[in-house]
């Protein structure tokens, strides 16, 4: 009788622990139904790779425009963190794989009312267990309930198609940012209009990172000469210079009213007029991009 009663409670106790852990584990991620993936691509300047889980947020895996045209995951929560913690990133088998252990990636800290963000080493980590067929899940102790955890599982299904797309999407960014077109200084020939061969690819990488960005708020161009020709003819030069730059930015698409020029003419030389390298510095267009 007493074996049974302890069978009985042991079995109880055990059920009780069953119950209870999984009652402290909460748990976000799409299912076999409702995994979705999207890219949302608009520009050459930016891909997107989108995830919902539903009732959590989304996940999403971003790429822009620069030299190694990076990756970024961002955790978008719809309830963001009241306090500051560290969420555990495991990569878990898929249930056919259920005999594999789930492998520790790496920690995301949780910063107080914002989404969780990780860098490009791990975003493509993440990519490739995806590609995989495993879940990056994401585990934390919930903010709102002491007594409960947050697991947070990123689903492969559905995701191949969506990740060729993506990659191809970010093949075609451009190699550079606006940090790098920002602010660019040009040179030109002499006493002309034209100008140097570098400076017009400089130029050539303005006018297509101009075509692609919507958002650009203002664009000053100043325009320089040497002391060569004149005081008023290179006054004059300056401005015709600025404006030949202008008209070339408004036939690409930029609203007219957003670009001003300033013909500057022999004010303020960078280096000396007594030799020709000091004169080619001199002789320079200065282009500045503010964006919204």
């Amino acid at each position: 009788m007493k074996c049974k009663l302890f069978f009985i409670s042991v079995s109880l106790g055990t059920a009780l622990m069953s119950y209870s852990s999984q009652a402290a584990m909460r748990q976000y991620s799409a299912n076999q139904d409702n995994s979705n993936w999207e890219v949302i691509k608009t520009t050459r300047l930016q891909c997107q790779l989108n995830h919902e889980v539903p009732y959590y947020g989304e996940a999403i895996f971003k790429a822009s425009a620069s030299k190694n045209k990076n990756l970024t995951f961002n955790l978008d929560m719809v309830v963001r963190p009241d306090n500051y913690d560290i969420a555990g990133l495991k990569a878990v088998p898929p249930a056919w794989r259920s005999g594999l252990p789930a492998r520790d990636i790496t920690t995301m800290k949780l910063l107080k009312k914002f989404d969780g963000e990780l860098g490009n080493k791990t975003a493509w980590e993440m990519l490739t267990e995806l590609e995989k067929g495993f879940h990056p899940t994401f585990y934390y102790q919930d903010w709102q309930n002491s007594a409960d955890k947050i697991a947070v599982g990123i689903s492969s299904v559905n995701f191949k198609q969506a990740y060729w797309a993506f990659l191809q999407c970010r093949d075609e960014l451009l190699k550079y940012s606006f940090e790098d077109i920002s602010f660019t200084v040009m040179n030109y020939q002499s006493n002309s209009s034209k100008l140097t061969k570098e400076s017009q690819k400089r130029l050539d990488k303005i006018a297509e990172y101009l075509k692609n960005d919507t958002s650009i708020e203002s664009i000053s161009i100043d325009s320089y000469t040497d002391s060569y020709g004149g005081r008023w003819n290179n006054l004059d030069l300056s401005r015709k210079r600025a404006k030949a730059i202008k008209d070339y930015m408004v036939s690409l698409g930029v609203d007219e009213g957003k670009v001003q020029t300033t013909g500057l003419g022999e004010k303020r030389f960078v280096d000396t007029n007594e030799n020709i390298l000091g004169r080619n510095k001199n002789r320079r267009l200065i282009i500045q991009i503010a964006k919204m």
